[in-house]
Order: C-alpha cells, then structure tokens, then sequence
C-alpha cells in the first residue's frame, strides 16, 4: 500500500499518452540516446541517432553491430524490462537466475551467479555502471534502449567482454510548455498497470520532468504445499525525478530514481534429475514448498552530468553516480516438500560509486578523438543463513572492488570516404574481502556462533590494456563497410585466501556492411565475426577440501553471423533480425554438483569411509570429463521480426495492428551437457498488438503476449529451474497533452 500511495502522488502529476517517435527526437540525444529522425510515411525508415561513442553519431554510420530502439519501438517489440530484450534483439540471450540475471551476447557474458564474478555484458542506466543484482525491474519513461554486441574494450572497458547495453531515460523538454503523458491499464491475472510522466519547463534553460510507474499482478502459479506462498506475484513501483539547465553552452542533468519490487518469493522448482525432483508435483504452475517464501529488491540511483563545449569545439563532459541495491529474500532452496531440503535466509546490498570524465574534439576535419578516465567502487555485503533439517550453515562476505581505467580513441581520414579508428584502454581491477562459512550453530558440542569451516577473505590485483582498430569505408551515403579486430576482458577474483583465478579475456575479429535501398525505404546490417575466448570463469568442487569456488575452466571459439532488416512503405512497416552462434567450449574434467544438489558435502573421504557430510564425502562417482560442447547460454539460433500496418479511418483516426515474432534457441546452463537437467529448451513467442489511434492526444490499445501460451525454461538456480510468463493480455488507454 505504501508504494501505491507513492505511485498516485506522481501519476496524478500527469495526463498524457506514451512518448513516441516525436517526443524523443523533439528532446534530441543524450549520451546513449538513439532517436528517430524524418518522415516515416514519405521518406522511409526515420534515421536512427546513437551516442554509446559519446556523440551524436548515425546508427548506419557507425562501425559496431548494434540495435537501437526509441520508447515506441519498445512499445511495439513488447519490450517492458531488461530480459525482453532478447526477443528485439539478435545473439542476446538474458536467463533467470534469481538473484542476477545471466545477460550474454554472442556466447559471451556471465554463467555464475557467484558474488566473485563480475559481468561480461556491461549495462548502463544514464551512464551508469549496473551490479548484475536488480536489473528485472520495469522500463518507464525511456529515450531508447542501445544493445551493442562485440567487446566494447576502449569505451566500456572491462566487463565488455560480451558487448553492452545502454539504458537511457528521458530529460525534460526546454521550450516546450508543460507536457506529459499517462498511461493506464488492466489485463488477465487481475494485472493493474499505470505509467505517467509529467515535463515541467520552468524557463528555455532550465525545466523539471517527473515521471512514475506502478505494476500489480497475480501470481501466475497455485501454491499446494504445506505453507501458503505467494511466490511469483509481482508488485511493483518507482519514481525518477530529473533537472536539467542549460545556459549556452553548459548543460547540467541530475537525476535521483528509486524502485520497490515484491515477487512475493522465487517461483521455482526442482530440475528433472536433481535430488528433489521426485518432490515435484502438478504441471510448471505448480508449487510445493514446506517453508513460507518472500523476496523483495530495492534500488536507488543518483546520478549528475555535466557538459560544457568550449569555443574550439571541444566538449568536456563529467558523469558522477551512486547506487544503492539491495535483495532480501526467504528461499525454500529444494522448491519442494523433501524432508532432507535447506531453508535459507538471504540478503545481498551492493552500493556503487563511479565518476567518469571525458575530452571530446569536434568532429569537422580529417581527425577527431576522444580522451577518458573512469573510477568505480563497489561495496558488496551479503549474508546467507541456511537451514538443513536443524543444521545450520552460515555464508557471510563482504568485499569491495575498484575499477579504474584511461582510454583513448581516434578516427582519422585516409582518403575521402576510408577512415582508419583506433582505441585503447588501461584498466586496473582491484578486489578486496573478508568473511567465513560457519557451521552448526547453537548445536551442542560446536561454538556458540558456529564452527568455521572456510575463509572467504582475500585479494585479487589484475590490470589489462585493451582496445579496438578498425577500418571503415563509406563507399557512398548508403552504404559503409568495416572490418576490426578487438580486445576485451573481465576481471579475475578470489574465493579465498589462497584461491583466486585469472581474468577472461576476449579477442575479436569483425567484419560488417551497413546499408540502405529504395531511398531509404529497407535498410540493412549484416556482419560476421570470430571470437577467441580464454579463462572462462564458472564454479566448480574442489574434492580434496570439498570447497565451491570459482575457476577458468576452458576456452571457447565462438564465430557467427548476424543480419538485421527495416523497412517502411506508407503505411507498411517491418523489422526481422537473425543470428547464428557457433561456439566450442574445450573438455573439462570436474564434479558434476547437479547430480547430488551442489550443497556443502565437506571433503573428500579417505579411501573406505563411507560418505558423512558435512564431515566428508566420496565425490568420485560424481566426476565426469566433457567432451565438448557449445559455450553455456549460447544460443545457436536466434531470430524474430515484427509486421504492422496503419488503416487510415478517417480524419485522425487509425487502426495499426501489428504481430512479433522471436525465436530462441536451445541453450545449456551446466558444463555437464545433460539434455534432462542442464538444457534450457528452445522457444518462440508471438505477440501482438492493435493501436487505434483517435487523435495526437489519445489512443487505445489492446495487446497480447505469448499467444501460444507457450510452456519454457527461463533460467536456473542451483538445482532448481524458473519459467516464463503463460498467456497475457490487456488493454491500455494513452493520454497525452
């Protein structure tokens, strides 16, 4: 009730309709930004403007496979949080995992929901860093969404290895009176939805925009076990507030959100092949648990950019963030009714703090560049208390980590047309920790606080110098070729004191062709690519001291291709995109956890022991050798599309009906390969949504979401798997003024 009473103060701020394609181009580009330009009905497909580099560039000009996408495109993808990306977008693949959502780009990104691991698919929200925890929650009062695939080593930096993703939220409108829109809606599973954003220019340099969101759904499963859960409901609600002054040439933006989001508890059961698999029961929307669930994110995020372009052209530009997000959660861990299941009590809060400064050189003439240097700190607390049958385990680590880099990149022109880019960045990583495994507490005959059983301190130090070189020809306005090799990587970490392993690191090789026919009617990309993949990081048993950690495993080939298409005739509009993911991860020798739950077991016991956890156990009939096998969470197929038409009704009404399609291939979650409980199945949703639109002011849609009602696998967690959302559908009403 408290977040509904928020909701409605900044809901009744406005009423007015979803930006579309005019509001973001009338605000112009921020950093990250991409917005639509021209006539779509008389000149084709609108120029879409992005900034990932920085600056105002043309997404068709620029020399990186990409995807961008303006509030309406979202709309019209069905795209309303980070994991709907997948479906829009082409070799991105975004799983469940509960606490973090695995995000990967062409093979590449984070398979281990270990706090020592960091990203691979670095995303931002305004230009600012995001920890993998808390990233589910709703999009709202966006400019544009940029997925941008391949290392992104100078820029970025590390944790690109995969590629990026930029978020970026809207400014207020100078010199364009109060505006706004609302949004109001309702659909199956008593869904409530209402969106609003109000813009609140105070003079033609300064101005306000606030803007909130509120989501509340049921569950979308029946509890049948012993405890009453509520376990996949969704509550949801946040608000950003955001100024922006702009005297001349010098340009300030702050912005302060917050987000509140209850699920209610992990919806989850236990994968076919796991020990508590006998304990299923019903069909995918049944749950079984034997212990109350809850789970409830927070976050907070402050940001302020500042821009000042000199008289030389020479702009200086100062992004300054802070993050504050938090996980609290009660999870039944076997996700059902075994007797022998853990119980667990979890919380992780992870607050960041980044500063990054920028000299960026005009673009006229045959050279121009940019100059950069970042810092970033983390603070990471988590606290996991686990109860097993009374015996109880206690995981407490805290570490920090700083990140800093300096960077550098250029674009000089050869010849007229053919332009050599080079970039190059330094980063240093540095983690820091402490903390322990506990063991027994309050049972007789261990320490009150329980016996310490692993240190979970240390420290890591690793730098690495990456970057890019390419050449780009722009053989005539509608067409540019490129070809690039790049180098990107993630931080190493510890496990322990005496346990770290080494970062990955990414070598890529790209080629690509960008162009546009018909007067800008279809407009293509298409581009090939090889990836060299080293270290890859992934947790594993240690059976001497029967101690989970992470370690580089293997190494991976990934090499692929990728095709986008737009196109706009009158009325007619379609998009289609396809990846092909072709990956090999090398042969691995380790202890297949899915086989007995992954808990702690203790040591290998001495040769004729029988087995007695947490005192020892024989691991032996548990360890496997691969032969091989496509890289985790790589889809080989990705692919999807969109179709609409717009019927003229007369005066200003119309009636746009418009259907999406995306497909996406089977992936592997575990290194054991086995197609039963390590295999995320493919799937392909279809959506649909009918836009009538009565004027400027106001329009109504009705919309749908998996239509097939198709039953799929979004991620895993341990031994247990999560699934995606059945049949939805609804209607929103849209006002603007």
């Amino acid at each position: 009730m408290k977040t509904q009473s928020m909701m409605g103060g900044a809901l009744a701020l406005a009423l007015a309709a979803q930006p579309g394609i005019a509001l973001a181009q009338a605000q112009g580009a921020n950093v990250g930004d991409s917005s639509v330009t021209g006539n779509a009905d008389e000149e084709g497909v609108g120029e879409i403007i992005v900034t990932a580099q920085r600056r105002k560039e043309k997404l068709q000009d620029v020399a990186v496979s990409a995807t961008a996408f303006d509030a309406s495109a979202l709309a019209d993808k069905a795209v309303t949080n980070l994991a709907d990306l997948q479906n829009a977008s082409p070799a991105l693949s975004i799983s469940d995992g509960g606490i973090t959502q695995s995000i990967n780009i062409r093979g590449i990104g984070l398979a281990s929901n270990s706090p020592a691991v960091t990203a691979g698919v670095a995303t931002y929200v305004d230009g600012l860093f995001q920890p993998p925890i808390v990233q589910a929650n709703s999009f709202y009062d966006l400019a544009s969404v940029e997925v941008l695939r391949g290392p992104q080593g100078t820029l970025v930096g590390s944790n690109s290895t995969g590629g990026a993703i930029f978020i970026n939220t809207q400014n207020p409108l100078l010199g364009e009176g109060l505006g706004g829109y609302a949004m109001f809606g309702g659909g199956n599973y008593n869904s409530v939805q209402s969106e609003a954003a109000i813009n609140l220019p105070v003079s033609d340099t300064f101005g306000f925009r606030a803007a909130g969101f509120y989501r509340n759904r049921d569950s979308f499963y029946k509890s049948v076990g012993p405890v009453g859960n509520d376990a996949g409901k969704l509550r949801e609600g946040g608000g950003r507030f955001t100024a922006m002054w702009k005297p001349g040439s010098f340009q300030a933006v702050a912005k302060v959100s917050f987000n509140d989001r209850d699920s209610g508890g992990y919806a989850y059961r236990p994968i076919l092949g796991t020990p508590s698999a006998a304990f299923r029961v019903g069909d995918i929307r049944t749950l079984s648990y034997d212990t109350p669930v809850a789970e409830r994110q927070k976050a907070f995020q402050a940001s302020l950019e500042l821009r000042q372009e000199l008289a030389s052209g020479i702009t200086l530009r100062s992004v300054t963030g802070y993050q504050n997000k938090r996980i609290k959660a009660l999870n039944d861990l076997d996700a059902s009714t075994d007797p022998n299941g853990i119980t667990e009590d979890y919380f992780a809060g992870e607050k960041v703090y980044t500063q990054e400064i920028n000299i960026i050189s005009p673009t006229e003439g045959r050279f121009d560049w940019i100059l950069g240097g970042y810092f970033q700190r983390n603070d990471i607390d988590v606290r996991i208390f686990q109860d097993q049958s009374g015996f109880l385990t206690d995981i407490v680590p805290k570490n920090q980590r700083t990140t800093t880099g300096l960077f550098a990149q250029g674009n000089y022109e050869l010849v007229p047309g053919l332009e050599a880019q080079l970039g190059v960045r330094y980063s240093t990583y540095k983690a820091t920790g402490s903390g322990d495994v506990k063991i027994g507490r309050g049972i007789p005959g261990f320490p009150p606080e329980g016996a310490s059983v692993a240190d979970l301190g240390g420290s890591h130090k690793d730098s690495l110098a990456t970057g890019k070189f390419a050449l780009n020809w722009k053989v005539d306005p509608d067409n540019l070729l490129y070809a690039l090799v790049a180098r990107g990587y993630k931080p190493g970490g510890f496990n322990s004191p005496t346990s770290n392993f080494d970062p990955e690191r990414v070598i890529s090789y790209e080629a690509g062709w960008k162009s546009a026919f018909l007067r800008n009617r279809i407009r293509t990309q298409i581009s090939a690519f090889y990836n060299k993949y080293s270290n890859f990081q992934f947790n594993v048993v240690e059976p001497t001291t029967g101690f989970a950690g992470v370690e580089n495993i293997s190494t991976v080939e990934i090499k692929g291709v990728e095709a986008q298409v737009q196109g706009r005739f009158g009325g007619f509009g379609f998009d289609a995109n396809v990846a092909y993911v072709d990956s090999d991860l090398a042969s691995v020798t380790f202890v297949n956890t899915r086989t007995f739950g992954g808990a702690a077991l203790g040591p290998q016991c001495p040769t004729g022991t029988p087995s007695s956890p947490p005192v020892c156990f024989n691991y032996t009939p548990f360890i496997q050798t691969t032969g091989g096998g496509p890289n985790l969470y790589a889809p080989r197929w990705t692919w999807g599309g969109g179709v609409e038409y717009e019927i003229p009704l007369g005066g200003e009404m119309s009636l746009t009906p418009r259907v999406n399609y995306a497909y996406v291939g089977e992936q592997f979650t575990y290194i054991g390969y086995s197609p039963l409980s390590d295999r995320l199945n493919p799937r392909g949703l279809l959506s649909a949504i009918v836009t009538l639109r009565i004027n400027d002011k106001l329009k109504l849609e009705a919309w749908g979401t998996n239509l097939t009602n198709k039953e799929y696998v979004t991620g895993q967690l341990n031994s247990n798997e999560f699934y995606g959302a059945p049949r939805e559908y609804g209607v929103k009403l849209h006002v603007t003024f």
